[in-house]
């Protein structure tokens, strides 16, 4: 393989309620997959570079629904190791409304990637001409082999001179602040480039600050990262939020537009700036990395499903302050 970016992680089937309808009312599902890891592998390969998705799938028509959706957007699907055990993950969503919250169910206990073992990946052959290795909080939450497998992961990406990205990614539903905390303080010394938010930092490291530069000097300065984002989101209503984000290098932050965004599907929106900012970053630099990360994650989150099906030029026009008009002629 030779990829600009490899990711690694789960991606789960995702079947959401239309309309707004409650789970229990609906008669049918919206049917998409989708997954922190590989929704950045997509992105990416979208704006432009090359990308390739590694994760542990069953051998059945759901295993393949999750490699034809991802492979289609142009990512390397090469590095899947493939089983007849186990089973793909699956995660219900119901969208909500204000006063009503937008709500995920997962089904996703022993999935494939939940049983992937140590030394069962070739990271050498994953990780050959590669530049940069990004996962998340959400891969060693699911089990300890999979905590297991994704140290493993990153330290041969060290091995390999690749960048190590990650998303901090805390999901109460997998595990406690406290298992968090001890996970990823340990994975964090692995890391090159850290994506969180103010709240997911708080939780996981205990740390707070007057301000979001504070957050992430302190973060900078506990784990010496090369550049830290953090994603701001201002929830005005279910439908209607402000969204921008912040990033630190050398003790100088980087910062861009306030969107304000008419959601159609907020899922995935984070994912969407870690891929803009990452591609901005290794294309250009750290500013170009906000201004496409935030551009990048404004348009996912005007389109349903999970994965980002923009346009390089589209994002270019909206990060160069573009893209506002009515209707494109």
């Amino acid at each position: 393989m030779s990829n600009d970016v490899v990711t690694f992680g789960e991606t789960m089937i995702r079947l959401s309620a239309p309309d707004t309808k409650r789970l229990e009312q609906t008669e049918s599902m919206d049917v998409n997959v989708g997954g922190s890891e590989s929704n950045v592998a997509v992105a990416i390969s979208r704006l432009g570079l090359d990308t390739a998705f590694v994760t542990r799938l069953t051998e059945n028509p759901l295993g393949r629904m999750v490699e034809n959706k991802i492979r289609e957007h142009g990512v390397d699907t090469s590095g899947i190791l493939w089983t007849e055990e186990d089973r793909v993950g699956k995660y219900y969503l119901e969208f909500g409304a204000n006063p009503r919250p937008s709500s995920v169910i997962y089904d996703r206990a022993n999935s494939a990637i939940s049983n992937v073992e140590p030394a069962t990946i070739d990271w050498k052959s994953v990780f050959s001409g590669g530049r940069l290795f990004h996962t998340s909080g959400i891969t060693p939450a699911l089990s300890n082999s999979a905590k297991e497998v994704t140290k493993e992961a990153m330290v041969a990406a060290k091995e390999a001179d690749l960048k190590v990205s990650v998303d901090l990614n805390y999901r109460s539903k997998l595990w406690t602040q406290q298992e968090a905390k001890e996970c990823m303080t340990e994975l964090m010394y692995y890391t090159d480039i850290l994506v969180t938010t103010e709240e997911d930092t708080e939780r996981v490291f205990d740390i707070t600050a007057k301000s979001y530069k504070e957050v992430a000097k302190k973060l900078t300065d506990k784990f010496d990262f090369e550049v830290v984002a953090i994603t701001l989101r201002d929830n005005i209503s279910m439908w209607r939020n402000d969204w921008t984000a912040i990033a630190y290098k050398d003790g100088k932050v980087y910062d861009d537009m306030t969107y304000e965004l008419e959601l159609v599907d907020r899922v995935g929106g984070g994912d969407s700036f870690t891929s803009g900012f990452l591609y901005g970053y290794l294309t250009g630099n750290v500013q170009k990395g906000v201004e496409y990360g935030n551009a990048t994650s404004a348009i996912k989150q005007t389109n349903p499903g999970d994965m980002n099906w923009c346009t390089p030029e589209e994002v270019q026009s909206l990060a160069e302050g573009g893209g506002r008009v009515r209707i494109s002629r």
